[in-house]
This record gives structure tokens, sequence and C-alpha cells, in this order.
């Protein structure tokens, strides 16, 4: 497992509805609960893991790494995400006491860039039960950082393993991903693209994956 180094001033991920914000509410309250009782900055180890291979296979291909980096070197609130915060009924009714924690949360990327992270390298098949992201650091981060990197990480590596075992089935004849047509709208179409393209398949039918990703396009044409 290699360890990173996060670095500021790279671009974001590729999905712009990837911030800060795209996380569960749970774990908003339960960093503000740690910061009440001072134990955000408390050291800990957050592990990403899974339980069990999909589609009931011997193996899993490892994918979304890059979207990941992408995320933690550009993880920060903007002030805007703040004010959002605090119209929420569960913030809502904060008081000066607690603008302390919204201070917190508005300085949180100068955090995120202390904290070691260890991750499988992209494309690599890995197995249940074993960590494919570590992320060392205070106990605060580790929550706003959990949901997303989940979100990050699952579904690009089911995609990635499904084409890899229809690379083999297919047994050296080209796979192309035609899923544009069918797929659970724009980004999980974009995210099939490129994820199947990592998993093994030679091109796509998505033009728009192909400018952003570098992918081949490919096609066939209707029958008259």
């Amino acid at each position: 497992m290699a360890t990173t180094t996060l670095q500021t001033n790279k671009n974001g991920p590729s999905n712009p509805l990837v911030t800060a914000l795209l996380t569960d509410l749970y774990q908003l309250t339960m960093v503000y609960a740690h910061f009440k009782a001072n134990k955000h900055q408390d050291h800990a180890v957050f592990e990403l893991f899974f339980r069990n291979n999909p589609f009931k296979g011997g193996y899993t291909v490892f994918a979304g790494g890059d979207e990941c980096l992408k995320f933690l070197n550009t993880f920060s609130f903007s002030q805007e995400d703040i004010d959002y915060l605090k119209s929420t009924p569960v913030f809502g009714h904060h008081n000066d006491e607690d603008d302390a924690f919204f201070d917190y949360l508005s300085t949180i990327d100068q955090e995120v860039a202390k904290c070691k992270v260890s991750m499988i390298r992209e494309g690599t098949i890995v197995f249940p039960k074993t960590p494919l992201i570590t992320i060392e650091g205070p106990l605060g981060i580790g929550h706003l950082l959990e949901t997303t990197l989940l979100n990050l990480v699952n579904y690009p590596s089911l995609i990635c393993t499904n084409a890899s075992r229809m690379v083999l089935r297919a047994n050296k004849i080209p796979c192309i991903e035609f899923g544009l047509r069918r797929a659970q709208g724009p980004d999980g179409a974009l995210t099939a693209s490129k994820y199947s393209y990592v998993g093994g398949f030679v091109g796509t039918s998505n033009v728009q994956a192909g400018k952003l990703f570098g992918i081949p396009i490919s096609g066939t044409h209707a029958r008259e």
C-alpha cells in the first residue's frame, strides 16, 4: 500500500457535486459532539474496506482512488456551506459558543492536509477485509471524510470488477462499454464509462467520457 502526501491547489473531483457536504448528517453531528467534548483532535485511524466480493466472485478490482485523492486535496467548507448548516434545524439554534465550531469547519482544509493517507493502487486486485484506504489524523476529520470516500469507491469498484469479469469471459475479444442509455443518470453513466475502461474495456460509446477522461470512443450504426 502506497502512502500519499496530500497537495493543495489541485484540481477537484470530476463531479462538481463531490464537496464536503456530500456526506451523511450523522457525520457532522458526530463531529459536533466530539468538538463540544474537546475530542475532535484525538488521534484516530480510519480504514476503508469491504466485507464481500460483488457478484459472488473471487476478487474485487479497487477503483475510485483517483477521485478520492482529488476530493482530499481540495476538501473544504465554503462560507456558503457553513451558512447553509447554520440554517438547518439541527444547527439552526446555535449560540455564540458554537461559532467556534463553524470557525473550525471553515479552516478544516488545513487539518486534512496534515493527515497521513495510505491507499491501494488503482486497478489492484483486492479481497474482503483488506484496508483499501487508511486515514491517520484527527478523529473529527475521519468522520467528515468517511461517507464521501465510501461513495467514491464502492460504485467504481463494482463497475470495474464487473468489467474485469466480462473481459476474462470474452477471452481476448475486445469489450466496449455501451451503458449510457441505461445508466443511472449522467453521473452514473460517466462513472461506469470510466471504470469499465479501468477494468479492461477498450473503449466507450460515451463521447463526454472520451473528452473528460481520454477514453477511446467507439460505436455502431443503425441498420437500414
